[in-house]
């Protein structure tokens, strides 16, 4: 059985090639190569190569900067592809039969896109007998760790990638990631001592010193915070509740984040099973008081 080869820094992986759809992903990146098309290879095979996980997938994720999709989709059209928007703000994606390439150039929850930062720090690979780049592992982490949905949570990524390359990472870097949003990295990085308590002496003492005093200092500035709900950016469903329903600002949206409220909408729209908040069964559902 013919194989393919993931190339890192620190050595390679090698993976069972199977079926036709691997040999529409060499033909698809090789065609891309050739036009001078700039993306980056995420998703399963980045992870794999990485942290030597290796997930069954039928999709092949490319990272793209906004302004380079048009010319990219238009590559993957002429190879045959047809091409369809998921998502106004970050997703679109190239299908060819059973097979798909989703193509991203932001996060779900608006708060994300693809700049030349990744492109500056992207890790040079080989996959499928073609030379790639792979998304670099900080802004992966940094994409990942706003997936907490009901239906796929991406933690177990984080605290791997963590295992993998906690001392090479590029720690002032994901701080400056980050941003506002540092309590979701210092929830994933608790996370990650927890899970591996023999572990989690690798990430820099002076990183978690550095976010336990911003927790610390954190109650002064929430005294002046508007009524926000930040959890959209963590899910795209779970959170509707707080703000249709009990009135909180959402922060996915202008002038808190970055989504036109229509995308917003659309987005959350298509995710199924929404929880509402149900007044009518309020008093079914009380908790007892037992003395």
């Amino acid at each position: 059985m013919p194989s393919i080869r993931m190339q890192q820094d620190d050595g390679s992986k090698t993976l069972d090639v199977r079926s036709e759809v691997h040999e529409f992903y060499r033909s698809a990146l090789t065609h891309l190569n050739a036009g001078g098309v700039r993306y980056l290879v995420g998703g399963a095979y980045a992870m794999e190569c990485v942290t030597g996980i290796g997930h069954r997938t039928k999709d092949l994720d490319l990272f793209v900067k906004r302004r380079d999709l048009e010319q990219l989709l238009s590559a993957l059209q002429r190879l045959g592809c047809s091409t369809s928007r998921q998502g106004r703000h970050w997703l679109w994606k190239a299908i060819w039969g059973e097979h798909v390439i989703d193509v991203i150039f932001g996060a779900g929850n608006g708060q994300i896109l693809v700049d030349g930062v990744w492109f500056e720090q992207a890790i040079p690979g080989e996959l499928f007998g073609v030379p790639v780049f792979l998304c670099p592992v900080e802004e992966t982490i940094w994409m990942k760790s706003f997936i907490m949905e009901r239906e796929r949570y991406d933690g177990a990524d984080i605290a791997h990638f963590l295992r993998a390359r906690a001392e090479q990472l590029d720690w002032d870097r994901l701080l400056w990631r980050f941003g506002a949003d540092w309590p979701v990295l210092l929830s994933h990085l608790i996370l990650f001592g927890y899970i591996y308590p023999a572990e989690r002496r690798r990430v820099p003492e002076w990183v978690i010193e550095e976010l336990a005093a911003r927790l610390l200092l954190e109650p002064v500035e929430v005294a002046a915070a508007p009524r926000l709900c930040r959890g959209g950016l963590l899910s795209r469903a779970q959170y509707i509740v707080d703000v249709k329903d009990w009135r909180y600002l959402d922060a996915r949206v202008v002038p808190f984040g970055h989504m036109a409220p229509e995308d917003a909408a659309s987005w959350s729209g298509e995710a199924k099973d929404m929880p509402r908040a149900r007044s009518g069964l309020a008093s079914m559902c009380a908790p007892t008081r037992h003395r």
